[in-house]
């Protein structure tokens, strides 16, 4: 079983859309998958609920704590047969939780979104991943995606130099699309809707998929992909793949 956490201990990152479209990603290719949701708020289990039942099915564990603090254990439950974890991470982790999460992920994707606030938070966030989730010492794979990106937002410069610095990847821009939330609506993923409506935004995923799938995508089908290039000059960011 590949788990992927996907994190951020700053609210507002858009970590749901982005673990939601990784499960339903897994699940429409006929994956064992499962999304376990660690945020109080529960939005990645209220998106199984609008799941349709003819879509490929995702097992939902809430992993949220309860009142008092203790873990709804029963619910955490993964079946044996899962081939791909997805975990959705609350913001504001503590540190016993944090480095809980770290053991257990194979790799990590932190979405940030595109304000200096947030990619001031983000690169504290990353200096705690190391230092208290200690993720070097785990050998646990990060990367970075941009996420809720619009026309005109200032250039990442200050983060990639930061990231490069870590030879952390900084590997996909994801734009602040209304397909991201139509699908979210209905319980789905972008992989799962009309191609010829979504095709900009299948292609923000990919080298995301890329990074997290390397024996499954090769680096040419992504670089070679036109909607990614147009995505990446349009918003005036470099994709490290």
């Amino acid at each position: 079983m590949q788990t992927i956490l996907v994190i951020n201990s700053k609210g507002g990152s858009g970590k749901t859309t982005v673990a939601t479209n990784l499960a339903s990603y897994y699940a429409h290719n006929d994956y064992a998958t499962a999304l376990m949701d660690y945020d109080p708020q529960g939005s990645s289990i209220q998106w199984l609920k609008l799941r349709p039942p003819a879509q490929k099915p995702i097992h939902g564990a809430n992993a949220a704590r309860q009142k008092g603090g203790q873990l709804r254990s029963w619910q955490m439950k993964v079946p044996a047969n899962t081939t791909r974890l997805v975990i959705d991470a609350p913001a504001g982790v503590d540190n016993l939780m944090l480095q809980e999460m770290v053991r257990a992920a194979d790799r990590i994707v932190i979405p940030v979104a595109p304000s200096a606030i947030d990619i001031h938070a983000t690169a504290d966030f990353i200096k705690d991943l190391f230092l208290v989730g200690k993720v070097r010492a785990n050998r646990t794979q990060v990367a970075v995606i941009a996420n809720r990106v619009r026309n005109g937002v200032p250039v990442y410069a200050p983060l990639e130099k930061f990231l490069n610095s870590l030879k952390i990847p900084f590997v996909t821009v994801l734009t602040d699309s209304a397909h991201y939330v139509h699908a979210a609506g209905e319980g789905l993923g972008v992989f799962e809707m009309d191609s010829n409506e979504v095709m900009l935004e299948q292609a923000e995923l990919m080298p995301l998929l890329s990074w997290l799938e390397p024996s499954v995508f090769t680096p040419g089908r992504v670089s070679t992909n036109t909607s990614v290039i147009d995505c990446r000059n349009r918003f005036n960011t470099s994709l490290i793949a």
